[in-house]
């Protein structure tokens, strides 16, 4: 009778421990693929595709105002986000789209350059904050300012 008890208790402890890692085991691979799919998604950035990343106005004259809008496509694979843009200099203006513009969509940056007080050629950027993988994008506007004529 004693060695059927312990025989009994020394097959239950074997089962019990094997379901422990069988289930143990089980849990470890939910977690592993929980952090898998999260690491995916946080390598899942948006993309700013210009169709042109340079405009240039060619000739203007001394005080005219100019503007150019550039259009971007998000060809990323999250939301396109624009926190913030700003010219090197006050003469020129930037104004872009304000809501995520999703994979696939397009956006608009409208730049302003009032050339009053420049002369000779010209050379803006506007440096753009977003959520993409770099975090910041770049985009130019160049014009040769002519003096007025009197």
């Amino acid at each position: 009778m004693k060695r059927f008890t312990l025989l009994l208790v020394a097959l239950l402890t074997i089962s019990f421990t094997s379901c422990k890692k069988d289930a143990s085991k089980k849990v470890d691979e939910e977690k592993a693929q929980k952090a898998e799919e999260k690491a995916q998604e946080a390598s899942k950035f948006p993309k700013m595709s210009f169709e042109e990343e340079v405009y240039d106005f060619g000739t203007i004259t001394a005080g005219e105002t100019v503007e150019h809008e550039f259009t971007f496509e998000n060809t990323g694979d999250a939301p396109l986000v624009i926190s913030n843009a700003k010219a090197s200099c006050g003469c020129t203006v930037p104004n872009w789209t304000k809501e995520p513009v999703q994979p696939g969509e397009t956006g608009n940056m409208l730049v302003k350059f009032n050339s009053r007080g420049k002369k000779n050629q010209q050379n803006k950027m506007v440096r753009i904050t977003a959520n993409t993988e770099k975090g910041t994008e770049t985009i130019r506007i160049k014009a040769f300012v002519e003096p007025k004529k009197k």
